[in-house]
Order: structure tokens, then C-alpha cells, then sequence
């Protein structure tokens, strides 16, 4: 079976949340694929992009897909190049677009390929006997349309309930999303399917040179808050600052530290901690960092907090979680359900007790371990692995294919 994965999101200029879940699903189901299996990679046309070289592409999987797809389908780019999928091969149109395209049912799409899989709503039309697997983050656009642009809501909106009409399955990260998607969305029954996530090895993975990574970072030696989101409305940081100044006790000398790229709505983190009175060396933004520095500053991390107004999944939480890092989350469905028993679950929009959770958990060293450990077991209920595994059983179930064993080596 040819899977044709959209991997744009990957290339994006704020590739988020669901740019890591492209990337990494994608690399996931390369390496839990059956004999005879693969995944073909596709983007937008960016005639900028150079050429992938051939030794990026898999074998002997990967030369078996090209000979056996159609030509003139543009050459494949190394921008978005994923160990062992193919590609990512070139769409005939550029982003914008293609966008423009789809959202009317029209435009080019993957050939060559047994099932598509659009890991967000930019979402190719359905072609004749090849179906079509649609994830749906999260219920954002329909439940707090105000935190996106107009354009933006508008769009996902309709391209959502294109999806609902079209695709053969929508997969959603957590059991709250289809619970919130359900009111907006007529998704026939059996067509919605919860499939999880999990965190990447390289975020999980801490070198030999962590100290010389700390110190270029400026990480405080004697630990810090962390929250780790795009700098966009919903995310909630202005909340996290404002917490700050009413923590207690030895979370009271504790920075705040923020990792992420800014994203829509010209939020300005420094200017938002000095309008909320945080004192001079109390908040610092990092950034966009790669998984190399993300995995040292999670691990020495104090506390994570994620103070989101809405999510689909929240994968800084597992990430912490994985290290040990105990969290704080908004009480909003996705995140307590991915947290569980795991997270300290504080009111939405509340910088009081989001305060209140951070100085308990500082102060009470028991109550630190148990969380440590909890968060460990409790991570390793994710795993990119195991997505994919149950993405190929999709797939296979769509495509009405004989379910097969998968071949994948078991690493998480």
C-alpha cells in the first residue's frame, strides 16, 4: 500500500504543533511499515526549494514507488525530506493557490498513491477509488472562533465540514476533540477516529554537551517555569505573566521561560510582562530552539505550565511529562484528558490559582516526585509508534485491504 502524505505543514513559515505532527507521523508510519508498503511525501510547488538528493530517499521501498508513479509530477524538495518517506514530491500549485483550490474541490492532487492522508485541513479533493484520511486537530475554529483571524476561523470552518462530507475517515488526537467537533460536524458513524500522539525521540534525547547547551541558552542553574506554545492568543501566555507576579514561597524566585515562534495577533511577550509589573530578569522568550535545546531546557525544567484557552492535544505536556517535569494545565478537556491523574488542573483564565498550583508543587518536594513519576508512566501512554500503527490499520480498513502485520522495529 502507497500512502501520500501531505507534509506542507512541515514548511510552513509557524509550522506549530501540527508541523511536528506531520513530521513526525510520517517518519512513524515510514518505520512501522509492512514489506511492500510506503509513504510518499507532498507539498506545495516551491520552485525555491532544491532538489532532494538520492541517497535522502528510502530503499529499496522508496525506488520501487518512484518507478511506479507518474511522471511529471515536478521534482521532490529536501526542505521537508523525512527518513524513509519518499519525497516530498511537488504539487503543480503554490500554497496560497492550492488553498484556494481545494477549498473549492479543485486542484491538483497525489497520484500514484493507494490512500492520502491530510494530517491538517488543507485538504486535496477526494479522487475516484482513492480514499481519503483527514486529521482534524482540535475544534478551535467552531468553539472560539475569536482566537483565530476571521479569515483564518472562516476557513478552517469550511474546510471542515468539506472533510466531514468527503473524507473516508477523520482521525482527531483526543476523545474530547470528537466530543467538541460532534455539535459542528456531520461525521457519519464510524468515520471518526481517535488516534493519539506521542513525544519525539530528539526532544526526549538529552546529549553529552547539555551543560554547554544550558549555558548558551542562559537556562537559571536553580530552575524555572517553562511553557512551551507559539506566542498567539489562545495559548494564554499573558495568564502564565500574570501568575508570575502572585506565586509564593520558593516558586517566588523562579523565572519564567517561553519557547515558541510568534504566530498571529502581534503578541508581544516582553511588552505584555512589562505591562503586568513582572519585574526586570523574571520572564525571557527563547525562541524557536531545535529538538537538541528543547530536550535540556525541558529536562531542567521546574514546572511546565500550560495555560491554553482551548487545544486538540497539548504535546508540551507529554514532552514534560516524559522528563519528569511536573505540570500544570488549563481545565480544558484535551489537556486534562492528555494529563490525567499526572496534572495539576487549574481554572482557564484564572492567574490566581495557576499561581496557587505552581507555589504548591515547588514548595512540597513529595508532592514534586510523585508527580515526576506519575508524568513518566503517564507518558509513556503516547507514542508516535504506536499512531502509526494504528493509522496503517486505517488505512488498510479504507482501503478495504486485508489487515496485515506491521513490520516496525517497536522503538517509541
Amino acid at each position: 500500500m502507497r500512502v501520500g502524505f501531505l507534509l506542507d505543514q512541515v514548511l510552513a513559515p509557524v509550522p506549530g504543533g501540527t508541523g511536528r505532527y506531520s513530521a513526525e507521523l510520517a517518519a512513524a508510519l515510514a518505520r512501522t511499515a509492512a514489506p511492500g508498503d510506503g509513504v510518499v511525501g507532498w507539498c506545495a510547488w516551491r520552485p525555491e526549494h532544491r532538489p532532494a538528493r538520492a541517497r535522502r530517499l528510502p530503499a529499496p521501498v522508496g525506488e520501487a514507488l518512484a518507478a511506479r508513479l507518474p511522471g511529471g509530477r515536478g521534482p521532490v524538495t529536501a526542505d521537508a525530506a523525512l527518513p524513509g518517506v519518499l519525497g516530498p514530491l511537488r504539487l503543480g500549485l503554490p500554497r496560497r493557490a492550492l488553498a484556494t483550490a481545494w477549498a473549492r474541490g479543485a486542484g491538483p492532487t497525489p497520484t500514484g498513491v493507494d490512500v492520502v492522508h491530510a494530517p491538517t485541513l488543507l485538504v486535496p479533493p477526494r479522487r475516484r477509488g482513492v480514499p481519503l484520511v483527514v486529521t482534524i486537530h482540535d475544534a478551535v475554529p467552531w468553539t472560539h472562533p475569536r482566537t483565530l483571524t476571521p479569515h483564518g476561523a472562516r476557513w478552517h470552518q469550511e474546510m471542515g465540514a468539506r472533510a466531514a462530507r468527503t473524507a473516508d475517515a477523520i482521525v482527531v488526537p483526543t476523545e474530547a476533540v470528537a466530543a467538541d467537533l460532534r455539535p459542528f460536524l456531520r461525521v457519519p458513524d464510524g468515520r471518526m477516529h481517535v488516534i493519539g500522539e506521542g513525544a519525539a525521540d530528539a526532544v526526549l534525547r538529552v546529549g553529552p554537551d547539555a551543560d554547554d547547551r544550558a549555558r548558551r541558552l542562559g537556562l537559571p542553574p536553580d530552575g524555572y517555569l517553562l511553557t512551551l506554545a507559539t506566542l498567539e492568543p489562545r495559548k494564554g501566555l499573558e495568564v502564565a505573566l500574570a501568575a508570575l507576579g502572585m506565586v509564593t514561597g520558593p516558586a517566588a524566585r523562579l523565572p519564567l521561560l517561553h519557547v515558541g515562534q510568534p504566530g498571529w495577533g502581534a503578541l508581544d511577550a516582553a511588552a505584555e510582562a512589562a505591562k503586568l509589573g513582572v519585574a526586570a530578569g523574571r520572564f525571557r522568550s527563547l525562541g524557536r530552539i531545535d529538538d537538541a535545546d528543547l530536550a535540556v531546557v525541558l529536562s531542567r525544567a521546574s514546572v511546565l505550565v500550560a495555560p491554553s484557552r482551548s487545544e486538540g492535544f497539548g504535546l508540551p505536556v507529554v514532552e514534560a511529562m516524559a522528563h519528569g517535569v511536573p505540570v500544570v494545565v488549563s481545565d480544558v478537556p484535551a489537556l486534562v484528558e492528555v494529563a490525567g491523574p499526572a496534572g495539576t488542573v487549574v481554572p482557564v483564565d484564572d492567574p490566581t490559582q495557576l499561581a496557587a498550583g505552581v507555589s504548591r508543587i515547588v514548595a512540597d518536594h513529595a508532592l514534586r516526585a510523585r508527580l515526576s513519576d506519575s508524568g513518566r508512566a503517564r507518558a509513556r501512554h503516547f507514542s508516535w509508534v504506536e499512531a502509526a500503527r494504528e493509522c496503517w490499520e486505517l488505512y488498510r480498513r479504507v482501503k478495504g485491504s486485508p489487515a496485515v502485520s506491521v513490520a516496525g522495529d517497536g522503538r517509541a
